[in-house]
């Protein structure tokens, strides 16, 4: 909490040069480039997000100048996180992947900033005006995610599924008859390579696995 603090107190005097900026810091970026896995991802997301809240009623807590800055940033951050957490989620569903115990954590942590949130509306603070509109966002954000995580993933992972197969026919439509050509080249290696492993022929005997058959071959005289 005191290094992510640390990190948006330093920024602030960019503030009115510049609002464009990550909405993780280095060290979270690093840690979602390691998670490859769906579930993994969504709930380190949900961990940043968490931490945006904690940060947000702490600086809330303490009547400083130049807060408002940091309070709303933290809360931009926030509905920004949650909007990447419904992109991997939306990805990996259209993949049809599993990613029913990342949903719970989601869903466990917008439950718990949503009443924080509505707390910090409604008890109007006296910098308020200066971070509602995204205080607002962070709301409807948080209250749509959450229908999305307690909803039926079958059905979002057909619909993003579908909502994809729609954003690549308007992207073909858009190239050049050498463009398509080209990504339809590319489409029909990454199905062959996608076959060749299917049918990858094995040495391996039924339930045996790479390890045990290393292990045999240094045991051979």
């Amino acid at each position: 909490m005191k290094t992510l603090l640390l990190c948006l107190m330093m920024a602030a005097p960019l503030a009115g040069q510049s609002r464009d900026r990550d909405f993780l810091t280095a060290d979270e970026i690093d840690q979602i480039r390691e998670a490859q896995e769906p579930n993994e991802r969504v709930v380190l997301y949900a961990k940043f997000a968490r931490a945006r809240l904690d940060l947000v009623k702490s600086l809330l807590s303490k009547d400083k100048a130049g807060r408002s800055v940091m309070v709303h940033d933290a809360l931009d951050d926030f509905s920004k996180i949650i909007d990447a957490i419904d992109d991997v989620a939306d990805q990996a569903l259209s993949r049809h992947a599993d990613v029913k115990k990342g949903m719970i954590s989601v869903s466990n942590m917008e439950r718990e900033a949503l009443p924080v949130l509505r707390k910090i509306r409604d008890s109007r603070p006296k910098d308020l005006e200066r971070y509602e509109f995204v205080l607002k966002t962070a709301i409807e954000t948080a209250s749509d995610s959450m229908e999305l995580a307690d909803g039926d993933l079958d059905r979002r992972g057909r619909e993003a599924e579908a909502r994809d197969d729609r954003e690549k026919r308007a992207v073909r439509d858009s190239m050049t008859p050498t463009e398509k050509a080209a990504a339809q080249k590319e489409d029909e290696k990454v199905e062959a390579q996608k076959e060749q492993q299917k049918k990858a022929p094995t040495l391996m005997r039924p339930g045996e696995k790479k390890q045990d058959k290393q292990d045999d071959k240094q045991q051979e005289p």
